[in-house]
């Protein structure tokens, strides 16, 4: 639970990592009839994080710092004042928060950010406020928005299925890592889902277990994400990143996370990871480029 104390342990301030969620599928199943899309992906997260802080104060209070912290609402209508003021309704606390955010991942980029800042956030405050922690099922949880079930899971990969609320355990992975790249470029989710051509693919194709690397990678190319089309025909940006993932000869596949518009890169480890990171950063000095370890 990103490194939080034992339940039942006192503490005054406590810290936590939000860790970039990346979506290496992403299939678009359905769409039920009060417009959700039904969703099966295989998520797991990345060692590159925002870095969240909380102490005990009278009142609900955030502040934000960091790279990407320009335009982050710090009242009640950020994700992370919302899921805060959810666990505090649902518990009966009568205590507050002073919450801190080091923005370090880029926001509207598909990585989960904000969902994960909200997950990391309802486990540090159920610690800081000696409360039982909200279940990844729970209502509250789930009206916080589809990727912050799967974030409460973290850093475990997981199959994400329905409209983001049901999660399954998946096989070991083999060792590998990413780089992340975001073009800078924004892409509205709603505007993405609507430009699917077919909302009724087929789901993600079991995934074995016992699979090396290139197993792996084999299994990985024969998925997709359905959203990757409509979001390149909005943002041409995400077809040039993806293109020059794929012009380096130690990415064995790549694609973009979520809804966009940051794209990953599969690769064999973190030395590899960093030269790649390397590459496309001197080429792309205004893009968003990490190395990342598989957590």
């Amino acid at each position: 639970m990103r490194g939080a104390r034992p339940f039942g342990s006192p503490v005054a301030t406590i810290k936590a990592n939000a860790p970039a969620k990346v979506n290496l599928t992403l299939h678009v199943t359905g769409q039920r009839d009060d417009g959700y899309h039904l969703l099966d992906s295989l998520v797991v997260f990345a060692d590159v994080a925002d870095q969240i802080s909380a102490s005990i104060a009278p009142d609900l209070r955030m502040t934000a710092s960091g790279p990407f912290s320009t335009g982050v609402p710090t009242d009640h209508t950020n994700l992370i004042m919302r899921a805060a003021e959810a666990l505090r309704t649902v518990r009966g606390v009568t205590k507050g928060v002073a919450l801190t955010l080091e923005k370090h991942l880029p926001h509207s980029a598909g990585i989960g950010s904000g969902s994960s800042d909200a997950a990391a956030t309802l486990a540090m405050l159920a610690e800081l406020w000696q409360v039982a922690p909200l279940p990844a099922t729970a209502p509250e949880v789930v009206a916080l928005g589809a990727d912050v079930p799967v974030c409460v899971g973290a850093p475990r990969p997981v199959r994400m299925s329905g409209i983001g609320d049901m999660l399954s355990p998946v096989v070991t992975l083999p060792d590998c890592a990413l780089v992340l790249v975001r073009p800078p470029v924004d892409v509205p989710t709603a505007s993405v889902f609507q430009g699917l051509v077919s909302k009724n693919g087929s789901p993600m194709s079991e995934l074995p277990e016992g699979l090396d690397y290139d197993g792996f990678v084999h299994w990985l190319r024969a998925q997709r994400n359905d959203l990757q089309t409509p979001a390149e025909a909005i943002a041409p940006e995400i077809t040039e990143a993806i293109a020059k993932l794929k012009s380096l000869p130690a990415v064995s596949v790549a694609g973009m996370s979520g809804s966009g518009a940051a794209c990953f890169a599969l690769v064999k480890d973190m030395a590899t990871a960093r030269h790649v990171a390397r590459i496309v950063q001197v080429a792309k000095m205004d893009w968003w480029v990490a190395p990342a370890a598989l957590l």
